[in-house]
């Protein structure tokens, strides 16, 4: 199967960071297709950075439409995940819902570390119906650039967030943040609780979805959209907005 790794920041080494997290756990016959939207935040971190982002990332995703088997988001707020999975002829998958969902599975409650936005997280788990199984955010005092150009630093506030939500009584660690991917591995022994990189848990759950074979909804608000008018979108977003793939 061909999936699409699919940055919704314009920073290369995030996506290099991500594609490498998604190759080391990858089945044998698993292609990782990596990609980064042609404009939009280096970083996405503010509400409006994320719609900017959505954007971009719709048009990237329009391109690899019909050529990859899934997909899977390489950004923590999951950026334009209901429209992508509405537009796309393939499962998509969020990295940090899967995290999630997957923490929610090894015990009672999971908690989160970020780089920041504790509030938009707050939000997005709550969307997710997640936020009674949330035993609290932490933000680290630290940024995206930085986990890229000095990973043992940045691993050390990580790892000393672990500690303290397992203190709180998190039965696992969820890693959100496209940055951190492989800070899983990284980290584990000297961690108390299981630590989720959404890159590592997004692979195994598209895996799983192209293998069930499951069908697209032909009703509902996750049925393709069909004979929709746009101007000033790209070419291939336009295209399949209007139902031709």
């Amino acid at each position: 199967m061909r999936l699409l790794v699919a940055n919704a920041n314009t920073t290369e080494a995030i996506t290099h960071a991500c594609a490498e997290a998604a190759r080391a756990v990858a089945a044998p016959g698993t292609e990782i297709v990596a990609a980064t939207p042609r404009f939009g935040p280096a970083v996405v971190s503010t509400r409006a950075e994320n719609i900017v982002a959505g954007h971009a990332m719709l048009e990237l995703l329009a391109e690899h439409a019909g050529s990859v088997d899934a997909v899977l988001l390489a950004v923590s707020h999951d950026t334009a995940l209901d429209g992508a999975r509405q537009m796309m002829p393939c499962p998509v998958v969020g990295m940090t819902e899967a995290a999630c969902l997957t923490a929610c599975m090894l015990g009672g409650r999971f908690g989160l570390i970020t780089f920041g936005g504790v509030e938009q997280y707050r939000e997005l788990m709550a969307r997710y119906g997640l936020d009674s199984r949330l035993a609290d955010i932490v933000a680290v005092n630290a940024s995206p650039p930085e986990a890229v150009a000095d990973p043992d630093s940045v691993g050390t506030k990580v790892l000393a967030a672990a500690k303290a939500l397992a203190a709180e009584g998190a039965n696992a660690v969820v890693l959100a943040g496209a940055a951190l991917a492989g800070f899983d591995n990284r980290l584990q022994a000297a961690a108390p609780v299981p630590l989720l990189d959404g890159m590592a848990c997004g692979v195994r759950m598209a895996e799983m979805l192209v293998a069930l074979r499951l069908p697209k909804p032909h009703a509902g608000s996750y049925a393709a959209p069909v004979g929709r008018m746009t101007g000033g979108i790209s070419p291939a977003l336009a295209a399949l907005l209007r139902g031709n793939l």
